[in-house]
């Protein structure tokens, strides 16, 4: 049996704890969640079956915060209770685009193009942002493409596991093999931390902190004789890069991403 999943109507902050304080992901509107059936089954007496306690819940308000599971990406998230109006049972099943390599490539001049205008908006780095006009790194990443109807996973370190990776050797034999639209990853030798979106001729857009970047939408270059602080900070930890070939599904997780 399915869970009901619930359409979302407005952008909705999502977090890492029930204490609600610090900020994990956010959706924006026509995007799906499910709820955690342990977290419906503790307000109905210990009742083991999601689909009729759903049904409840779509008619009295949750009165705490219920653990919630982005339907898209497959990311968890805890709810507050007073969001739950942002919120309607959905009357179909999710069912994830399946879009071709050279489909993407003819789309990523337009996903570019979001990253882009988004720049042109005031905005500042927001961590777990994925919405307008404030977004973190992998968040920007994964509006853009979503814009063009690819999605991607949430995390900068599940984006690079995803994709198609590009070899290479050192930083100017990677400038030889990228192309506009590929994703590059900062970070250290075990995790990447940082994405941005290469745009050609050595730069890329990315939203970054304020501690060693510009505390939102920026370009920057892989240019090795750049004299930029920032530039020259997140290529002392690039990583590598990939290509997207094929929107994520749900049933990617058992890639291990």
């Amino acid at each position: 049996m399915r869970q009901v999943e619930y359409r979302i109507l407005n952008n909705l902050n999502l977090y890492s704890s029930p204490e609600l304080n610090s900020l994990v992901t956010q959706a924006a509107p026509d995007r799906l969640l499910t709820i955690n059936p342990q977290a419906i089954n503790s307000r109905n007496g210990g009742e083991r079956n999601p689909e009729i306690d759903s049904n409840l819940l779509q008619t009295a308000q949750p009165i705490a915060p219920l653990t919630v599971r982005l339907v898209e990406d497959q990311y968890p998230g805890w709810l507050d209770p007073a969001d739950w109006g942002k919120l309607m049972a959905s009357e179909t099943q999710y069912c994830a685009p399946v879009v071709t390599a050279l489909e993407i490539k003819t789309r990523l001049p337009d996903a570019i193009g979001f990253a882009r205008q988004a720049m042109t908006v005031n905005n500042h780095y927001l961590w777990g942002g994925t919405v307008a006009s404030n977004y973190d790194c992998s968040g920007l990443m994964q509006a853009a493409f979503w814009s063009v109807g690819v999605q991607l996973p949430r995390d900068a370190y599940q984006q690079e596991s995803f994709l198609t990776v590009i070899p290479w050797q050192d930083s100017s034999q990677l400038l030889e093999q990228l192309q506009p639209g590929d994703l590059i990853f900062f970070g250290t030798p075990i995790k990447a931390t940082h994405v941005g979106l290469y745009l050609g001729n050595g730069e890329y857009i990315h939203s970054s902190g304020i501690q060693h970047g510009r505390n939102g939408i920026g370009i920057d270059s892989l240019d090795s004789a750049s004299d930029d602080p920032v530039s020259r900070h997140y290529l002392s930890e690039l990583r590598g890069a990939g290509r997207v070939v094929k929107s994520f599904s749900p049933e990617d997780l058992s890639k291990n991403l």
